[in-house]
């Protein structure tokens, strides 16, 4: 008997919840619970981690995890790590559903950089105004450079001080689209962006709109997690849930 782990907190993961939901696939709906108030999902949800690697088999174990389908932000590399390993050691077969990354076009000025650290080194000495569109986890490296304004757009108010002197918040949830975040980076006057190679279209909009107002980001490579099989479609996913070991 099917029974599934859908690690989630993307838009891919809810398209997929509502794909087996639909199918009255047997499936759990993991929260890592970062925001307040996630999004609602047809199928029995838990919120919160696992406890690491042996936590998280101890899980598979006890709710007869039959498969598990890693759809969490390509930034949660430790989830993703995490999940890996307890697979493996557990005997459960494991796919990520993961959007693919952003590539830079024509117009764009990009600098890549593979670490949070490297994004702060590569602002300028200088003030400027910075769209720092990388959610709440990351903020205190950024410290290192008070000298900034920066912008930040979180789906929840922080519930405590911010690390950085010179902050604005907009408390929104994405998709955002290209009039809108030109309007916000107009308004706020914004000169650099840092943002993770997320990919995905539900924030990419602060791309073309950089490359609009001729803004340089700073872009961040995803973390590397442990090699797995990497799917791009819920189709995709539907097929390998059939024949796991294809």
């Amino acid at each position: 008997m099917t029974r599934i782990l859908l690690l989630g907190g993307t838009t891919e993961a809810s398209r997929l919840a509502k794909t087996l939901a639909g199918a009255g696939i047997d499936a759990v709906f993991s929260y890592a619970g970062r925001t307040s108030k996630p999004v609602s999902q047809p199928l029995p949800t838990r919120v919160g981690g696992f406890g690491g690697v042996e936590g998280l088999g101890e899980y598979l174990k006890t709710e007869c995890i039959t498969h598990v389908v890693d759809a969490t932000h390509p930034f949660a590399a430790q989830m993703s790590t995490n999940a890996v390993h307890a697979c493996v050691a557990a005997g459960v077969p494991l796919c990520a559903f993961e959007r693919p990354p952003w590539q830079v076009g024509e117009g764009d000025q990009w600098v890549h950089t593979d670490s949070i650290e490297g994004a702060v080194a590569a602002l300028p000495q200088t003030p400027v105004r910075v769209f720092l569109a990388i959610g709440k986890q990351n903020l205190t490296q950024f410290a290192a450079k008070p000298q900034h304004h920066y912008l930040l757009r979180l789906v929840d108010a922080p519930g405590a001080e911010l690390p950085l002197p010179n902050t604005t918040v907009e408390i929104a949830r994405g998709p955002f689209d290209v009039a809108g975040d030109t309007a916000l980076m107009q308004h706020h006057g914004i000169t650099h962006i840092v943002a993770k190679n997320a990919g995905g279209a539900g924030a990419a909009a602060k791309l073309t709109a950089a490359r609009t107002l001729g803004l340089p980001v700073v872009m961040i490579g995803r973390p590397k997690v442990p090699e797995r099989s990497i799917l791009g479609s819920v189709a995709g996913v539907m097929a390998w849930l059939s024949h796991p070991g294809a």
